[in-house]
């Protein structure tokens, strides 16, 4: 967010997955963009994008931010204990299947968050930019640095030399989840790193070119998977006519 929107600078970042019941994405997003948006905001927190999953039919992400762990705390309290979730919220519920499966996070570094404003979301009805969206999360065992600091003074700087920059990356965010009616997932230590493409043909092109670059083939690459609890997991999104990221 730039220094003039209300929220300010997001220190905390949700990136939910949710699993829905077959055929009903379309719905849930339609809802969503019309009912959700700017009343999440005036709530006092940021909605920053809103995917539909390109490998995944009944999958619906998103992502939404935080000043810090308090000004989360009352902003859900605010919005879930509301008249329009009270309104609207029933029907959203009704085309999940699993709602649980949320990461808590934060920027890798100073800089590494999402800069996207308000001011700049298209309106109730807008099309869908013809954009891919990748989020790439590695997961590494607890306690341990070293592959978030690979990535960070690794993998980054490469890959503005083979392709676009990233959009924003982010770690796990380990304080107390302070809203506990909304589950986050616990025990994890992951990095994720988001970038936008043209289309999903860029996307892989990109892919290819930070694998081949020496230095990642060589030695980046190589201490990533040595430290990693589990393979890197690539989500491709497609953004909704609202998502401001893109």
């Amino acid at each position: 967010m730039s220094a003039t929107d209300p929220v300010g600078p997001l220190a905390v970042i949700e990136l939910r997955q949710y699993t829905l019941r077959p055929g009903r994405r379309d719905e849930l997003i339609e809802l969503f963009d019309r009912e959700f948006v700017e009343t999440q905001e005036e709530a006092g927190m940021a909605v920053l994008g809103q995917f539909r999953d390109l490998d995944d039919p009944d999958r619906f992400v998103w992502l939404r931010g935080f000043p810090d762990m308090e000004r989360r705390r009352r902003a859900l309290a605010a919005f879930y204990g509301g008249p329009v979730w009270a309104e609207h919220g029933p029907q959203a519920n009704a085309t999940m299947a699993d709602s649980d499966d949320v990461l808590l996070l934060r920027p890798l570094s100073e800089g590494s968050g999402f800069a996207v404003s308000p001011t700049g979301r298209p309106p109730v009805g807008a099309p869908a930019p013809e954009r891919c969206v990748t989020a790439t999360v590695w997961d590494f065992h607890p306690g341990r640095h070293d592959g978030a600091a690979l990535i960070r003074d690794g993998l980054l700087p490469v890959l503005p030399r083979t392709g676009p920059g990233p959009l924003a990356a982010l770690t796990t965010e380990t304080a107390r989840n302070t809203f506990p009616r909304l589950p986050v997932r616990t025990g994890v230590n992951v990095t994720a790193v988001f970038s936008s493409y043209p289309d999903e043909d860029a996307g892989r092109e990109h892919l290819d070119a930070v694998r081949a670059h020496p230095s990642v083939r060589d030695g980046i690459l190589p201490g990533i998977e040595r430290e990693q609890a589990a393979a890197p997991r690539t989500l491709r999104l497609a953004p909704t006519g609202r998502s401001l990221v893109s």
